[in-house]
């Protein structure tokens, strides 16, 4: 039987986030999330999408000029197969990254991977959800990333970027504000006085295209 995905949309753009940021990208955004973050700004991939076998992925990936794929949703990693498809991409030569929300289980993902995991904040109502089990499983290259909406986010951003050791054990640990609650200056200020190893994080696919989809 071949493999399939469900595949919500595959868009050319510049990656927005991340510490490959403002580099053309492939983006495979897969269908469904098991979480429901109050802050979420792809909701439209909760469900729909359309049924695309591995091969129709690769070659829809494989029209356009860059060696950059990330991987994303919804959840990407509540379709198993993904990890099939990433590992063929990489076989091929890709760097590929996979955004993930941090809910499901990683220790499968090729260790070639950049991992960037999503540690649920509280005020993003799914930090119950954390698998904190995750970080075990993250080395010097991937990221952690935290998307913070008011200051009780960033304290307890802090707080488990020490109690994690992050700082150590990962590239980069990203702050994030949440789309039009937090102003971003505000939250460089905090990074600032309180002289916290993070990097600030801005989506630049919103500063130049706003919430359109597939940017």
């Amino acid at each position: 039987m071949d493999v399939s995905l469900r595949i919500t949309e595959i868009f050319y753009s510049l990656q927005g986030e991340s510490t490959l940021t403002g580099l053309p990208t492939v983006f495979v955004r897969l269908t469904g999330c098991p979480l429901r973050c109050v802050y979420c700004d792809t909701a439209y991939a909760f469900e729909g999408g359309k049924r695309l076998s591995l091969d129709a992925i690769i070659d829809e990936v494989n029209q356009y000029p860059t060696p950059y794929v990330t991987v994303t949703g919804g959840e990407p990693l509540a379709q198993p197969e993904v990890i099939e498809l990433m590992r063929r991409l990489l076989d091929e030569g890709r760097v590929v990254s996979l955004e993930t929300s941090g809910a499901m289980s990683v220790e499968k993902v090729d260790s070639r991977i950049i991992k960037i995991l999503d540690l649920k904040t509280p005020s993003s109502g799914e930090m119950h959800r954390n698998l904190e089990s995750n970080i075990e499983f993250l080395d010097s290259k991937d990221q952690v990333k935290f998307v913070i909406g008011d200051r009780p986010d960033f304290d307890w951003s802090v707080s488990k970027m020490i109690q994690l050791d992050l700082a150590r054990r990962v590239s980069d640990c990203l702050f994030s504000t949440t789309h039009g609650q937090l102003d971003p200056t505000k939250l460089a200020e905090w990074i600032l006085q309180e002289r916290v190893p993070a990097r600030l994080q801005i989506q630049l696919h919103k500063l130049l295209w706003g919430q359109k989809q597939g940017v």
